[in-house]
């Protein structure tokens, strides 16, 4: 059941492929209080650079311009940036009148300042004091929680010393010696996902079994995958590279996509799982990880899985057929929203905390995407503009499932939702 795939040039050839570009711009920093910086802690930031290709783009390759969001932690004025804990207890030292002598105090009461996201999705405050002439002046400073931090400094691609919970843990001999081209090939797989990844991808690799990697993807915006976390576990064969790697989905027993099965088998022509041309199907020397992990993340998350079923792809542009695909993607969001939960309750080795610090930051873009579809908004509706609606058992279903998730978000610390 595969659409296809993308093939990922080298960087020495990259001529003639398509290039995914981030065309949101960023806004000017914001001032808002107290209260509303509270009230959106931990939500605020997010870095998702996510990108969707259009399935009809059969054997084409896809390079990268891989920008690198960051914020700028530079002070001004000798301002101190201070998170909401720290900010009240410095309140309470000036309310006690108890400051040290050889500390200048900068004084910018109940005004918090923050930046604007990285290119995404993106928030306004409204702030009705911010013109008030009688409110001084600051210089901005970067207010972010331990989550995002941590997020920040999350590598792409990394080594780990061992994988006990690895689906193909227990296959081969973990001492066995592989030839040097084998180890040689597979190292140079690991430095061009070190290099080339994009920002939604995360890998990492064994040194104790270089034929184990484990990677994450996230769902990309306008599709009904968005802000969810997916994990593949990958085995390198013998014979590889003349032979593709094995791939395991992570399901939890869901069905998320015609291509990924709730036993977590992975069809795709890449793979030799699905039939395809000569093109499609994995070609020794030239066919890479870092082109079957964006094979996955364009061609089978993509924004309308439906047509991934062999056969229904004529259907497409059809008013049945597109109605048929709404609903298949509802009930795909619903799937997505179980797999977050999922991995909340049992995240999987080396990603722990990544999980959580994820959906810890973007539960409040969970929720509110979750709110827009309660009121009709159609899956995937924030990069498209539609006059479509969801349906009323998705929205049924939908609210009853929210709780669930809203719980595992609070069991994370995650306020006001």
């Amino acid at each position: 059941m595969d659409p296809d795939v993308v093939e990922i040039a080298s960087p020495s050839t990259a001529s003639g492929s398509r290039t995914w570009k981030n065309t949101k711009a960023a806004t000017t920093p914001e001032v808002i209080d107290v209260e509303e910086y509270e009230f959106r802690n931990g939500g605020f930031l997010k870095n998702n650079n996510n990108n969707v290709v259009d399935k009809k783009n059969k054997g084409k390759a896809i390079q990268y311009d891989d920008h690198h969001n960051s914020f700028s932690h530079h002070l001004a004025n000798g301002a101190v940036p201070m998170d909401l804990e720290d900010y009240a207890m410095f309140q309470a030292m000036l309310n006690s009148q108890d400051i040290p002598t050889d500390v200048e105090v900068v004084m910018t009461p109940d005004v918090v300042m923050v930046p604007s996201p990285p290119p995404s999705r993106p928030y306004k405050f409204d702030n009705a004091d911010a013109s008030s002439s009688s409110r001084p002046l600051v210089a901005p400073e970067v207010v972010s929680s331990a989550q995002a931090k941590f997020l920040r400094d999350f590598k792409r691609f990394h080594t780990v010393d061992d994988f006990s919970d690895h689906h193909y843990a227990s296959q081969s001999n973990a001492s066995k010696q592989h030839a040097k081209d084998w180890a040689k090939r597979v190292q140079s797989d690991w430095k061009i996902l070190e290099n080339d990844l994009p920002e939604t991808i995360f890998v990492r690799a064994c040194e104790s079994r270089m034929d184990l990697l484990r990677a994450v993807i996230i769902g990309a915006e306008g599709t009904p995958y968005h802000d969810g976390l997916f994990f593949f576990d990958i085995k390198f064969s013998d014979t590889y590279p003349f032979a593709p790697p094995e791939v395991h989905y992570h399901a939890g027993g869901l069905s998320i996509n015609p291509n990924l099965y709730e036993c977590g088998h992975v069809c795709l022509s890449l793979l030799g799982t699905w039939d395809g041309d000569a093109r499609e199907s994995w070609i020794p020397n030239e066919s890479t990880i870092l082109q079957l992990l964006v094979s996955i993340q364009a061609l089978i998350l993509n924004q309308k899985p439906y047509f991934n079923e062999p056969g229904y792809e004529t259907t497409e542009g059809t008013q049945e057929g597109e109605a048929q695909s709404e609903t298949y993607s509802e009930e795909v969001f619903i799937s997505s929203l179980k797999t977050m939960v999922y991995s909340m309750r049992k995240p999987l080795e080396h990603f722990e905390e990544f999980v959580r610090s994820h959906y810890f930051v973007r539960a409040h873009d969970i929720v509110k995407s979750c709110n827009a579809y309660k009121d009709g908004a159609p899956v995937g509706w924030m990069v498209q503009e539609t006059s479509k609606s969801g349906s009323k058992r998705f929205r049924v279903d939908l609210g009853c499932y929210m709780k669930t998730v809203v719980d595992e978000f609070v069991k994370l610390g995650v306020k006001e939702l």
